[in-house]
């Protein structure tokens, strides 16, 4: 049976389109919910007299739908789940958790019946998703799973002053800014140097 689509019908068209879809699937569901109209001769008639009004939307909701897409295109939300051994969730993480956490970070409404997980997803980690946001304009995005009450470890920057002497036998003191990782490391190879500096010290004395 034809049927002209009167908004977007997903993986089949959109507004304005003339698909062939089974009868069944139009009388209980496409023409009932106005998703769409029979393909009648009349229909058909109104259809070519309203393209260029039809088109005009079209373009728009393409426009719009790009933009949205570049706004969640390379982005990654993060998803709090509870963990039981070996990382595998308890449940697992849906579409709707998906859709919360895509508008509590990104600030995007998006449908989840239009997220794709690619299968379930039940450990901790990165997985990849697609939002399908309008006919072909999709976006591609990471879930990052946690574990409930995880806190990402920031670097904790620390300032020192190192004093040295120049190539020119003028002695300084610069402000440096690192890491604690970095000085603890920094301060492991100070600690390092100087014993090699009392050995060879204590082996001159010995020589003398």
């Amino acid at each position: 049976m034809k049927v002209i689509l009167l908004q977007e019908l997903k993986g089949r068209g959109g507004e304005g389109d003339v698909i062939e879809v089974a009868r069944g699937f139009a009388v209980n569901y496409l023409l009932p919910r106005k998703v769409a109209i029979e393909a009648t001769k009349g229909n058909l008639k109104q259809l070519e007299q309203r393209s260029h009004n039809i088109n005009t939307r079209e373009e728009q909701r393409l426009t719009e739908a790009s933009a949205l897409a570049a706004k969640l295109d390379g982005k990654t939300v993060k998803v709090e789940a509870k963990v039981g051994e070996e990382g595998r969730l308890f449940g697992s993480v849906t579409t709707a958790h998906v859709e919360a956490a895509i508008a509590d970070q990104l600030g995007v409404e998006i449908d989840r019946r239009k997220i794709e997980t690619h299968g379930h997803i039940k450990e901790i980690g990165a997985h990849e998703i697609t939002v399908s946001v309008y006919r072909d304009v999709k976006a591609e995005l990471t879930v990052d799973v946690v574990a409930e009450g995880h806190v990402a470890e920031v670097p904790v920057t620390v300032v020192a002053e190192v004093e040295g002497v120049s190539a020119e036998g003028e002695s300084f003191v610069e402000v440096v800014e690192e890491t604690t990782e970095q000085a603890e490391d920094d301060l492991a190879l100070e600690e390092a140097a100087n014993e090699v500096a009392d050995e060879t010290e204590v082996a001159a004395d010995d020589e003398a």
